[in-house]
Parts: structure tokens; sequence; C-alpha cells
């Protein structure tokens, strides 16, 4: 009989790769309906299947920050706070990969866009170390997939948004600047009202 650690290793490693979009061999033939890329079917529940369009290295991330806030919850031991925050960190996460919010396979309401493109936002620069940025093109490519660049204007409106709470700063050359006031490339990086657990 297997100890509990090397049971959530491995249900931790299924996890991952169902959540890069591998389908493990356990899994074939269990999908929920005609709809087989959109849903799959665990031990009989029915999960949404990650947005296929998210370029790897984008997915990876993602599901990096996805798995270290799942430990988060449980290593919070029931303190509320904690919880909180942690299970805010796995909500970003799924919406990110689009596994929770509008569907991935829709066209999204811009409300559900925004929602999207902000929950990238903040799980991309969750993920990476503190004083790391992203690029708002970043967030197109996880929500726009092919489509990335007719999502950049989106991609700059939710960083506008995030900036104007103080969640983010925008930066050009390594300088805060608002984003209204100048062109070129700029990246995002955490801002004064970031509150990381």
């Amino acid at each position: 009989m297997a100890d509990a650690s090397s049971t959530l290793s491995r249900v931790t490693d299924i996890n991952l790769r169902v959540l890069l979009g591998e389908r493990p061999a356990w899994q074939a033939g269990r999908v929920a309906d005609a709809d087989d890329d959109h849903y799959f079917v665990v031990d009989g529940r029915r999960w949404r299947a990650t947005d296929p369009s998210i370029p790897e290295k984008l997915k990876t991330e993602l599901v990096g920050e996805l798995m270290a806030a799942r430990r988060a919850v449980r290593d919070a031991k029931g303190e509320e706070a904690a919880v909180k925050a942690a299970r805010a960190r796995v909500q970003d996460a799924k919406v990110a990969l689009g596994e929770r919010g509008e569907p991935w396979w829709e066209p999204p309401s811009r409300e559900g866009r925004q929602d999207r493109l902000a929950a990238t936002i903040r799980t991309l620069l969750r993920h990476r170390d503190a004083d790391k940025t992203i690029c708002p093109s970043d967030a197109a490519r996880v929500v726009g997939g092919e489509a990335w660049r007719d999502t950049m204007d989106a991609a700059r409106d939710a960083a506008r948004e995030l900036a104007a709470g103080g969640l983010i700063e925008v930066r050009q050359r390594g300088v805060k600047v608002e984003l209204d006031e100048v062109k070129g490339p700029v990246r995002l990086a955490r801002g004064p009202a970031w509150d990381e657990p």
C-alpha cells in the first residue's frame, strides 16, 4: 500500500499532466460529452479543460503558480486570511488557464475578457520573482491565442485598470510611467498596493 506522500506525488503529477493538456492513459475515453476538447471527467466529476491555445511556456508558468497556490491553501491550516488569499490565487490561475470564468471556446464578453486578462497579469506576476516584470503581450497571448495581437488593446486596458488601483505599475525602460502618456513597449511590475502573503 502506497504511503500518503507517494499518493500525493502521483495525484500532483496527474493534475499537472492534465493541466498541461496531456491526456494520461487512464483518462482515455472518459470525456463528459461530445465537447471532448472542452471537458474531461475524473472519478465521475466533470472538469473544464485548459485552453489549448495558451503558448506552452506561458501555460507552464500559469500551472506552476496554480500548484504553488494549491500548496498555499493546504499549508494555511485554517488561518482564515491565509486561506482566503491562497484561494484567490487559485481562482486567478484557473481563470487565466480558462478553467473558470467564461468558456474559452466561446466569444468572450468585454467583461469576461478583462477579467481573464487581469487574472493572467496577476498570476504571471505572482509566479515570477518579485522584482521581475511581464509584458502586456504575455497576457494577450494567454487570452488571445494565435490572434493575440487583436487582444493587445484589451490587455493594455486591463493593465491600466490594475495600475489605477496601485496593484501593478507600468514601466518603460525601468521607469514608472502612465500608460496613457507613453508610446512603445512597456513592462508591468508589482505595484505599491501589491500585498502578497
